[in-house]
């Protein structure tokens, strides 16, 4: 059974939830966001908090479906409420990063500068060498902090490239430098 699909889910304050008949939509401060839900999930509200029930609980895929829909739900209200964020990396001499308008500029070692476009409802700035994008969607947020990491991976010799704040990369021994004998 799933454990994380039977927990109820709080709402927020100042954010409102509206149930069609497979969608959910919330409203909050940051934004509003709405999935689209299964048809054999049922969502339940009672104007303090959300439930998530299944139609069979007893087959395999309902029971995925429970837990899935149920954080999905979750971090819609955390997103409309609060956002999320992620913060990126530049590591390496002479790398640098601009945002423009809805663009972010990167030179990151080639021979141009990269141009990422960021889609609708996510923003970036910087600050000296690290990006942090923002936004109300995780899913949104992440794919776009992927995407542009996967720019320049770091690389595990030197280090240099693009990783996550925080991410620790496996460095590797360089060739050992041999010395003649006379």
């Amino acid at each position: 059974m799933s454990r994380i699909g039977k927990k109820p889910i709080a709402i927020p304050q100042g954010v409102k939830v509206s149930l069609e008949k497979n969608k959910i939509k919330a409203v909050g401060p940051k934004g509003e966001l709405e999935i689209d839900i299964p048809a054999n999930v049922e969502i339940e509200t009672d104007g303090k908090e959300i439930t998530v029930n299944v139609a069979h609980p007893d087959k395999k895929n309902e029971r995925a479906l429970w837990g899935t829909i149920s954080r999905l739900v979750a971090n819609m209200l955390k997103g409309v409420c609060e956002g999320y964020e992620k913060s990126l990396e530049l590591v390496g001499i002479g790398f640098k990063v601009a945002v423009a308008k809805d663009e972010v500029v990167l030179e990151i070692g080639y021979s141009h500068p990269l141009k990422f476009h960021l889609p609708k409802g996510i923003a970036a700035s910087v600050e000296k060498n690290i990006l942090t994008i923002k936004g109300i969607d995780k899913a949104l947020v992440g794919n776009v902090a992927a995407a542009i990491r996967a720019l320049r991976k770091p690389e595990p010799y030197k280090g240099k490239g693009i990783k996550y704040v925080g991410e620790v990369i496996r460095r590797k021994a360089g060739k050992a430098a041999k010395t003649t004998t006379a």
